[in-house]
């Protein structure tokens, strides 16, 4: 599966600055990212909706909007994400949200004539023992991790609908797996949060209330990786003007942290005093979890954020913006 399969475009597609290009998503964490990026380099004609205006699970609204609009470019950042314990409580919502959200705007694509579309997936595509670091091929060759598989399966199910439809209509629509994000207008809610955010509200409500300790879910033993998602936008729009071809893309930052490790960087980063206790009757979750992002450097790409630069600045958009 080469870069070079079924290209229905110019590599080059935004090359355009007054393109007319939709980002699904934009009021999300990868969403705002992407559009500060666009306009950061100067694009002009960014068609942004918030879910009050267009709701993605709604196919009549989805295909209106399409019919008026007429975007050249759709990059697919909505979806309904959430860790552990979301997943686990909200199984339904996770599978049938992100299904219906892909399905529209990918179809609708399509058929109302844009030109390029990029679809974004998440690291969790892949099977719970995966090798690691984690090559694209590793799709579909074990089965998932059984916290985050209804999300998983939506995320796989929209990477062949991406695929389906170059092989039968020989339309240029993409796919970028992101490994884990984090970064400003992340998700900090108590409960329903990744363990980066959760991490870093835990520290600074501990901060702020002069607590003894912070206890934390697992052994801190599983390994993760992290991106911050102004890099993600960065290597969004690379991929954009430089990819076009069947296989979707891992899109990492190639370093790896323990939980414990990235947990004492987010209470040094915060300033938080106390003691860190581990929960180890809680679940870990996946064991391992690395990106092969060798594939995307190969075309040319590489981050440039350190992590610690990273949740500094993240911390700082949260004390402007999270209400405390």
């Amino acid at each position: 599966m080469s870069g070079a399969i079924n290209d229905a475009t110019s590599p080059s597609a935004l090359s355009d600055k007054s393109a007319k290009i939709f980002v699904a998503g934009h009021c999300g964490l990868v969403g705002s990212a992407i559009v500060r990026k666009l306009q950061a380099l100067g694009f002009t004609n960014l068609v942004l909706r918030g879910h009050a205006e267009l709701d993605l699970t709604r196919q009549n609204d989805v295909e209106s909007f399409f019919a008026v609009e007429k975007p050249q470019f759709v990059i697919l950042a909505a979806a309904k994400v959430g860790g552990i314990h979301a997943n686990n409580t909200y199984p339904a919502d996770f599978i049938a949200v992100n299904l219906q959200i892909q399905t529209n705007v990918i179809d609708a694509s399509y058929r109302f004539g844009v030109k390029k579309l990029l679809f974004l997936g998440s690291s969790c595509i892949y099977p719970k023992f995966a090798p690691q670091p984690i090559p694209e091929s590793a799709l579909l060759t074990g089965p998932l991790e059984p916290t985050n598989e209804w999300y998983a399966i939506a995320k796989i199910a929209g990477i062949k609908m991406c695929q389906a439809y170059r092989i039968q209509y020989n339309w240029d629509a993409i796919s970028g797996m992101p490994t884990n994000l984090y970064g400003p207008h992340d998700n900090f809610h108590p409960e329903n949060s990744h363990v980066l955010p959760a991490l870093m509200r835990r520290f600074h409500e501990a901060k702020v209330k002069g607590a003894k300790e912070v206890v934390v879910w697992g052994s801190g033993s599983p390994l993760r990786e992290f991106l911050h998602v102004d890099d993600l936008a960065d290597g969004v729009v690379f991929l954009m003007e430089s990819y076009s071809g069947l296989e979707h893309v891992n899109v990492g930052s190639g370093k790896e942290v323990t939980i414990k490790e990235l947990a004492e960087l987010v209470k040094e980063v915060v300033g938080f005093e106390g003691e860190l206790v581990w929960d180890s009757s809680k679940p870990d979750g996946t064991p391992r979890k690395l990106m092969d992002s060798s594939k995307l450097a190969g075309l040319g790409w590489t981050p440039k954020i350190s992590l610690k630069d990273g949740l500094v600045d993240t911390y700082k958009w949260y004390l402007e913006n999270v209400k405390q």
